[in-house]
């Protein structure tokens, strides 16, 4: 990026050009004139993936990089401290998911909502989902038709986790 950009973001928007060039910092020196200040927050990507098929042994919470987003969207969204991001592998959620997609979770919404995405753990495994809640069972769903649905008994959902509810796709084209 030329010099005379960062300037000039600065000057416009009071933009830190340290923050525009590495992402550390205040993401603004000064109001912008027009009064508007953006905040972002950062929002973890981890080392682990939600399968979009019959599980992903693939849980490393370990953080792989950050994706900034805007604090007045997240916070229309749920709660920022307990979001997180996960890549997507397998296609069990197409065409609404598809593999190699990013999806961003919120860890504090675990009330079941019928037919919403959530990522979801199964003993040592963690998967993408649509659920829905019938008497005496847990029903796990998938988007694509040749995946039939995973019924669980009372016992065996009992041992399921909830991880938190989807709330946002990101795909690369």
């Amino acid at each position: 990026m030329p010099d005379s950009w960062l300037l000039k973001l600065y000057r416009t928007f009071g933009l830190n050009p340290e923050w525009v060039e590495s992402g550390d910092g205040r993401s603004f020196l000064k109001k912008p004139a027009n009064g508007s200040v953006s905040e972002f927050e950062k929002i973890p990507k981890v080392n682990a993936r939600l399968c979009a098929g019959d599980g992903s042994f693939e849980t490393d919470g370990d953080i792989q990089c950050y994706y900034a987003f805007q604090k007045d969207w997240l916070r229309k969204k749920g709660s920022a401290e307990a979001m997180v991001m996960f890549d997507i592998f397998g296609n069990s959620m197409e065409p609404e998911i598809r593999s190699s997609d990013t999806v961003l979770v919120d860890q504090s919404q675990k009330a079941i909502l019928a037919g919403a995405m959530y990522a979801v753990g199964i003993e040592d495994t963690i998967m993408v989902k649509r659920i829905e809640k019938r008497p005496n069972k847990l029903v796990l769903l998938s988007n694509h038709k040749d995946y039939l649905p995973i019924m669980l008994n009372r016992e065996e959902a009992a041992a399921v986790r909830i991880i938190g509810k989807v709330i946002w796709i990101c795909r690369e084209i």
